[in-house]
């Protein structure tokens, strides 16, 4: 049974499923109908270390090498501003993580209404803490879309 978090609550991976090895993070979520252009929303992950900062312009996600110790799990909405579009139009969005052996889902978090005039959202993060793996809800929304959620990880855009 999946552990329900709310916005800040954290689980423990390795002692909720001792053994873990390969995870699944999903996103999700359903688009409020609007009268305007259809949305277009983009996951994207930050690999950080200790510092909050991405190494390089050039992390992405094929394994996570020992120095990186976050990975924050976003979504922005392109071209959100120009659209007038921002979460607070998206329905029922979450993340969740689940076990890739027997696909059981160990935590979810159901997003609120916290960024609802936002165009970009830091959905959750998994992060290194004394040699486990944990997840945290984080549910924290970006005005300006992907520019400023990027530079706030180091990244150059």
């Amino acid at each position: 049974m999946a552990i329900s978090l709310t916005k800040g609550g954290n689980v423990n991976l390795s002692k909720e499923a001792p053994g873990l090895t390969n995870i699944t993070v999903g996103l999700g979520w359903d688009p409020r109908a609007t009268d305007g252009q259809e949305f277009d929303l983009d996951a994207i992950a930050f690999l950080v270390n200790e510092a909050g900062k991405v190494r390089n312009d050039q992390d992405f996600i094929f394994f996570i090498p020992v120095d990186v110790s976050k990975v924050a799990i976003c979504a922005i909405i392109y071209e959100g501003q120009a659209r007038n579009q921002n979460f607070g139009q998206v329905g029922d969005a979450y993340i969740r993580v689940v076990n890739d052996n027997g696909q059981a889902e160990i935590a979810r978090y159901d997003l609120s209404e916290d960024g609802s005039t936002e165009t970009a959202m830091i959905f959750g993060e998994l992060y290194r803490h004394n040699g486990d793996w944990k997840f945290r809800a984080v549910g924290q929304g970006f005005s300006g879309g992907l520019g400023p959620l990027a530079s706030s990880y180091g990244v150059n855009v």
